[in-house]
């Protein structure tokens, strides 16, 4: 009987819910014989960015995969040192895109004056919460208790929110105060559970352990999708990071940055505080 129960197990134990002590597995490369990709999108802010160095301030493999949709070289991977404990009385959208911006400035601070490698063109970092139906910001399950908590919580709550904040920099040229621009957005969509959706499933998902280093407990793009009846709003938001968002905020980060000629009346305004200073 021993050995029968020892065949059902799986050969090896599933993550635990600290994740921060598990190896990332190595990157995993497309088979040559998959089709194509698509060509690069050209655009004016992408094409200035395509010799320049890129980071992502996280290590989540969603964002990665989404981010490599642009056609950009691979973003470099720095996860942010930021402690990530913000009060929980912030509104959901100030707690989100507080994050985010400490997030992007952590890595900025450490990495602006990086004499091996230059400094970054572009840092991107972004921060995804989930808020149930009472206004209750849920990040990442931190047991298998909990994680079955938060699930049938989610489903009994009926819809519930899924925001994700988006922090894009980039160094000025002319090196004005504060030395940077950076320009924040945030994504929200509506998520509903289905409502008749058993313990049983829930708890079979959750020993999956695919959502124990997901906020909420649960990955859309992923076994996580038979726990939703319906979205509104945009998936990849859900999944981690709103491509559309992104890449307007890329845009407008990129243009801001490249501001090496003086404004207007800049210069005679130098001029004017010279004079007064002899």
């Amino acid at each position: 009987m021993a050995d029968e129960k020892k065949g059902l197990l799986p050969p090896d134990p599933p993550p635990a819910y600290d994740v921060s002590s598990q190896p990332h597995p190595p990157p995993q490369k497309l088979s040559p014989k998959g089709p194509k990709p698509p060509f690069p999108l050209q655009l004016p802010a992408l094409n200035a960015l395509r010799s320049r160095r890129l980071i992502l301030a996280s290590s989540s493999p969603r964002r990665q995969q989404i981010l490599s949709q642009l056609g950009l070289p691979p973003f470099e991977i720095i996860p942010s040192g930021f402690a990530e404990d913000l009060p929980k009385s912030l509104s959901p959208f100030e707690y989100v895109v507080q994050t985010a911006t400490q997030k992007a400035l952590d890595v900025y601070r450490r990495e602006i004056n990086n004499a091996e490698k230059g400094e970054p063109g572009l840092i991107l970092a972004a921060d995804t919460i989930v808020v149930s139906g009472v206004g209750e910001i849920l990040e990442k399950p931190r047991s298998e208790a909990a994680h079955v908590v938060m699930l049938k919580t989610l489903r009994d709550a009926g819809l519930h929110k899924v925001y994700t904040a988006v922090a894009v920099m980039t160094p000025l040229e002319s090196a004005r105060d504060p030395g940077y621009a950076l320009e924040t957005a945030v994504e929200d969509t509506s998520v509903k559970f289905d409502a008749g959706m058993t313990d049983e499933v829930i708890l079979a998902y959750v020993r999956t352990r695919e959502g124990a280093d997901k906020a909420g407990g649960y990955g859309l793009q992923g076994m996580g999708s038979i726990l939703v009846e319906r979205i509104e709003g945009s998936a990849d938001n859900v999944v981690g990071l709103p491509l559309r968002v992104a890449l307007k905020l890329i845009e407008k980060v990129v243009a801001k940055g490249d501001d090496a000629d003086m404004l207007e009346g800049e210069e005679d305004l130098m001029g004017e505080e010279e004079d007064e200073d002899t």
